[in-house]
């Protein structure tokens, strides 16, 4: 990715990148982003203003998941968004299922 391709990512939200990198990753067929920060408004990681995207709720449905346990699942999400926990993300709730796993758990 070239320095413009870049900035572009930088001036992204915060949830429009973690959309970008689990959906370019895990390749997902499911993948909702909920920002939940306004929740937390009292919260002490809440009190710095240019920092206001730090919880979400993550859905992702994902072929990628079969085979891997609940903790490897959520591992595979938290690794793809090192880069965010280290800028201000602070709490991250995963839903994380095969294709198989969604459509036994809709019906």
């Amino acid at each position: 990715m070239g320095s413009r391709g870049m900035s572009m990512v930088v001036s992204m939200s915060r949830a429009s990148r973690i959309k970008l990198k689990i959906q370019s990753a895990l390749e997902a067929s499911v993948l909702e982003v909920e920002d939940v920060s306004y929740q937390h408004a009292g919260h002490a990681a809440m009190k710095d203003k240019a920092n206001d995207e730090t919880h979400f709720n993550v859905k992702i449905v994902s072929n990628k998941f079969e085979g891997q346990s609940l903790v490897k699942r959520h591992r595979m999400v938290y690794d793809l968004l090192a880069d965010e926990l280290q800028s201000g993300l602070h709490a991250l709730s995963i839903v994380a299922k095969t294709p198989k796993e969604a459509n036994i758990n809709s019906g």
